[in-house]
């Protein structure tokens, strides 16, 4: 059996649904990764692309194409985000921000023309069933990652926003263990949300150097 056969399979069963190895790592991943990005621990990076990757295939056979595609920019948002967070520490650690009215205005309009344009195009070229809640979800996903990397504290509310809206489109997917993992998420963004508000007004200090 090859390794995508082996993630197919069932590992256990949640909620009276069977869970396959791919969703029940990307349950263990999905929640560490967050778990760190709450923590402002640089390894978030590495863990969620590891999400990411399993995520392509849970996702594709569930029938949520545009989750599934959208792991592939995760990945390359993720190596963007790490490069800008090990940079920081090469000097000063990156500071928690806040978005400024004038990049609220484009995500505004970045988020409705890409939701349109994704909603069209999975209601047009794919066999999904949920295309508006797949493209709005992938959508606020993307902004949320946008403003991880750039470290803006609003990028919680963003994730919130879309875990809200994943929990239930995961139970009519029948994923279980996948929407509980985003329950679990709602509570770790909300404690990441407090976590880099209280750091909003903390001076950035440099990490020590090493001496050889």
């Amino acid at each position: 059996m090859g390794l995508i056969d082996w993630l197919g399979t069932t590992a256990v069963s949640a909620l009276g649904t069977p869970v396959s190895w791919a969703e029940l790592i990307g349950f263990v991943t999905g929640a560490v990764c967050v778990y760190l990005v709450a923590r402002q621990n640089i390894w978030n990076w590495p863990i969620g692309i590891a999400n990411n990757v399993v995520f392509i295939l849970l996702f594709f056979t569930a029938g949520l194409y545009a989750d599934s595609a959208l792991q592939l920019i995760y990945i390359a948002l993720a190596i963007w985000g790490w490069y800008l967070w090990a940079a920081g520490r090469q000097s000063l650690p990156r500071a928690v921000t806040g978005t400024t009215a004038r990049q609220w205005a484009v995500l505004a309009v970045v988020g409705v023309i890409a939701t349109a344009a994704l909603t069209v195009l999975l209601a047009t070229a794919t066999e999904s069933t949920v295309p508006f809640f797949d493209a709005v979800t992938t959508t606020l996903s993307l902004l949320a990652t946008w403003g991880q990397a750039k470290k803006k504290w609003e990028s919680w509310i963003l994730w919130i926003t879309a875990d809200v809206i994943y929990v239930p489109l995961y139970l009519y997917k029948e994923l279980a263990l996948t929407a509980l993992l985003y329950v679990g998420f709602l509570a770790l963004c909300v404690a990441g949300l407090r976590a880099w508000r209280r750091d909003l007004a903390r001076p950035a200090v440099a990490e020590p150097v090493a001496v050889a």
